[in-house]
């Protein structure tokens, strides 16, 4: 296994304990939907949203704070958006990730949260590489992608699946056949990432920010991140140089970007390596060049492009 300490921005894994106050048993327990009515749900982000409406099925009414084609770690809510925030019946979001949520969540009296942090047992933790050197001032950075292990989303949608049955008690059946349906689509899609990225000529993952860190680890890959665990980090040309170094020395032949920020970072160290580019989506919302009109079907894109890129037999 090659140091992880030896490249820029890379995600060091550490078991951490799961942050006060995150479980989803932080709860404010409102009075919740009318009997008969549709449950009003507003999620932070679009893989939240995509299962609270996959659980929820035709008893949930659910709309996403997170615009499509935003990019969620950048949200700032208008005041129309903490308003529904506080008139929602509940609010499904990850604690950390977006402060602006947290601050709206936070002011609520109303309806109930879900936060899927405790169940998602965020358990890597991100130290920013600075010229050879960590950053302690930066270290202990808790990285949220917990989506892109289907396994993890598994435990989020259960823990869901249960809030919202107390909320609703008279759907809880549905709730619980329309979970069972999800968790065998997400473990399906868990067995094919296994086998589909079991034999591979390389292992190293080189993407645009460090956003596949639980994925990594799941599938067996070292993921090095150009930018840190938001996109929007810019690079220092040390960094890059860094990296196009890496490229070069371990023969890495694809470089990953993403759709809802530029490539424009992924392109000039593919172009500085002789390496190519391709997508690698981590799914933290859809756009009009997402490959794939759901969570399932990117997935499944992500899994294509990994096998070309890898490339894996």
């Amino acid at each position: 296994m090659l140091s992880l300490r030896s490249v820029a921005a890379i995600l060091s894994v550490c078991v951490a304990a799961v942050l006060a106050g995150c479980g989803s048993d932080d709860t404010d327990d409102g009075a919740g939907a009318p009997p008969g009515d549709t449950v009003e749900i507003r999620a932070s982000f679009y893989p939240l949203a995509w299962m609270a409406e996959e659980v929820g099925g035709d008893f949930v009414n659910v709309e996403s704070l997170t615009p499509p084609g935003a990019e969620p770690h950048d949200l700032e809510l208008t005041p129309s958006d903490v308003a529904a925030v506080a008139d929602a019946d509940m609010v499904v979001y990850l604690s950390g990730f977006q402060p602006a949520v947290d601050d709206a969540v936070a002011e609520a009296n109303d309806g109930a949260a879900f936060d899927a942090a405790g169940p998602a047992n965020l358990d890597l933790t991100y130290t920013p590489i600075e010229e050879g050197q960590e950053n302690l001032e930066e270290a202990g950075m808790v990285d949220p992608h917990f989506w892109l292990d289907p396994t993890r989303f598994v435990a989020v949608a259960e823990a869901f699946t249960e809030q919202l049955s107390e909320l609703d008690p008279d759907h809880a059946d549905d709730f619980e056949a329309n979970l069972a349906n999800l968790t065998e689509e997400l473990m399906t899609l868990d067995a094919d990432l296994e086998a589909g990225l079991a034999e591979c000529s390389s292992r190293d993952l080189v993407t645009s920010h460090n956003a596949f860190g639980y994925f990594a680890r799941r599938y067996d890959l070292m993921q090095l991140g150009i930018t840190g665990l938001t996109p929007e980090e810019e690079p220092s040309p040390a960094d890059l140089a860094t990296v196009t170094q890496f490229v070069v020395d371990n023969e890495v032949k694809t470089i990953y970007f993403e759709t809802l920020v530029s490539p424009a970072i992924a392109e000039t160290v593919a172009a500085e390596a002789g390496a190519q580019t391709d997508v690698l989506d981590p799914l933290e919302g859809l756009s009009d060049s997402s490959q794939g009109s759901d969570f399932l079907e990117v997935m499944a894109s992500n899994l294509d492009n990994l096998r070309n890129g890898q490339p894996c037999s």
